[in-house]
């Protein structure tokens, strides 16, 4: 028996309607803020982003000649990390639903790309060493979906590498959190980018602030066939889900 559906936050009526707009709504979202991904990301990073990427990607075991899949791969930021680390891009490949976040990748990297969503997976089973996703976990419709497509996907001790932004456990860091993510960096975006931007901003400050607990992000990996999955946390508020796909099969 499958389990029910987990989305990763309530559905945002300021934005749609109904929950079944979301996945239209997001994908408008990143086709008209493509163009300023990148800047918004090196603003939240304080220009940090790239490395700190790099350094989760070897945490979780990348290294020369390993095939990775980057889900939602946006602008291809996790992605051209890979392909360096992985030795070449044709080892790696990014997928992602919206053309305007493909396109956008396309003029950085040489990888493949693939217009698709994580929930189903246009792939073979045990292709990938790795599967990644860099910010994203708050746009899917269904945890449990998704992660299942992961182990799938994956081979046998094959690894999931998830970078997510993490609300803070005090008054005071959660209180900081909203200011800059709430109010100042959409702000900044509209003085720069406009509407697009802003919107974009206020949509991540709203489903970061709205996603499920670590908890129940880990459980769902775990129940998707990533018994000893982890998080580790930077900074308080960036958090890294690694998990493992056996080398042998669970019992049933």
């Amino acid at each position: 028996m499958s389990a029910d559906p987990l989305p990763p936050h309530p559905s945002l009526e300021r934005y749609y309607a109904r929950d079944s707009e979301r996945l239209g709504f997001v994908n408008n979202m990143f086709d008209e803020g493509a163009p300023y991904y990148e800047w918004i990301c090196r603003v939240m990073s304080l220009g940090t982003g790239e490395q700190y990427r790099k350094r989760a990607l070897l945490g979780a075991g990348l290294s020369s000649g390993m095939r990775v899949l980057d889900v939602a791969t946006g602008t291809g930021l996790v992605l051209r990390s890979a392909a360096e680390l992985s030795g070449r891009p044709g080892l790696v490949v990014g997928l992602d639903p919206s053309k305007g976040m493909l396109a956008e990748c396309r003029k950085r990297c040489a990888a493949p790309l693939i217009e698709g969503r994580g929930e189903q997976l246009p792939f073979a089973s045990d292709r990938f060493d790795i599967v990644s996703m860099g910010y994203a976990l708050r746009h899917v419709a269904d945890l449990h979906a998704l992660f299942k497509e992961y182990r799938r996907v994956l081979k046998p001790g094959g690894r999931v590498l998830i970078l997510e932004i993490t609300q803070p456990k005090s008054r005071v860091g959660r209180r900081l959190n909203e200011l800059a993510l709430g109010t100042v960096l959409p702000g900044v975006a509209r003085l720069w980018g406009g509407r697009p931007a802003a919107q974009m901003m206020n949509y991540f400050w709203d489903t970061i602030e709205s996603c499920v607990a670590p908890e129940t992000i880990l459980g769902a990996l775990r129940s998707a066939g990533f018994p000893g999955a982890l998080r580790k946390v930077t900074g308080g508020v960036l958090s890294e889900y690694v998990g493992v796909r056996p080398a042998e099969p669970l019992d049933s």
